[in-house]
């Protein structure tokens, strides 16, 4: 749930600025256009700890890390669980259909581009995702994973 929130409507450039603080602690600072494209950079706070899974069936997501490192659990059609370290300056292409999540590290930054055809709210939550993601601790996504 959001705690905070605070926004600028669409302008002449037909862009929205936005800022949440996530009950998680993290920050995101978001540009959202008119036509659904979406730029947000996420800042954790001091707490680690996963995003909401999720799956997008339009959207297109690119997520790059600024700084710190992030996990990033993913599957599709196959229900096979993938999860990879991402440290600063990696990134991932997140194409439609494909269940993911992010882990955020203590005071980690990532950018997040979402493109494509955004019909409404194209955002669906997976609790599939999240019951094989939520329990993962830090110590064990670093010596599995990384």
């Amino acid at each position: 749930m959001n705690t905070e929130f605070s926004e600028q409507k669409y302008g002449e450039t037909g862009v929205k600025t936005s800022f949440e603080q996530m009950a998680n602690g993290e920050q995101k600072y978001k540009m959202i256009s008119e036509d659904g494209s979406y730029y947000c950079r996420t800042v954790a706070s001091s707490q680690r700890a996963w995003q909401n899974s999720h799956v997008h069936i339009h959207l297109t997501e690119f997520y790059v890390v600024q700084c710190g490192w992030i996990a990033y659990a993913s599957y599709g059609d196959d229900q096979v669980l993938s999860i990879q370290v991402m440290r600063e300056g990696e990134h991932i292409i997140v194409q439609p259909g494909i269940h993911h999540n992010i882990y955020m590290s203590v005071h980690s930054a990532i950018h997040t581009i979402k493109h494509g055809t955004n019909i409404s709210n194209d955002w669906t939550a997976s609790p599939e995702l999240d019951k094989l993601t939520q329990s993962l601790t830090e110590k064990e996504l670093l010596q599995k994973y990384d």
